[in-house]
């Protein structure tokens, strides 16, 4: 095969893969952010994909924030939260049924798995 014709398809494969895991981010999205102590702070997340650009609300026991900033490119998903003056800063790798995602506020860094919410 042709190197330019191995290179296409292969480009193509990963643009495919890229479409899918893009247009199944759209939805509800839960998890649980869990401390140190065990204490679980459950998180809802609604995400709107339009083009590259991600826009929707985070939930947590402190309220509902509109979603800053949202962006899902080759490196995953990326976005801001602000939550009573403090930015929240979200990045996350997307799967076909889960998002992993890593919360940053004030250098400290959890981790978190959400799953697709039934309807």
């Amino acid at each position: 095969m042709k190197p330019g014709i191995l290179i296409t398809t292969l480009l193509s494969g990963c643009f495919a893969l890229c479409f899918v895991a893009a247009t199944s981010l759209d939805g509800k999205w839960t998890g649980a952010l869990r401390q140190a102590d065990s204490t679980a702070y459950p998180l809802t997340y609604n995400f709107t994909l339009i083009g590259d650009s991600v826009a929707g609300t985070a939930k947590s026991p402190l309220g509902e924030f509109p979603i800053d900033q949202g962006k899902l490119d080759t490196a995953g998903l990326h976005f801001k939260v602000t939550v009573n003056g403090l930015d929240v800063y979200h990045n996350g790798t997307v799967y076909a049924d889960s998002i992993g995602m890593n919360i940053s506020l004030n250098g400290s860094v959890v981790h978190c798995t959400l799953n697709r919410a039934g309807n």
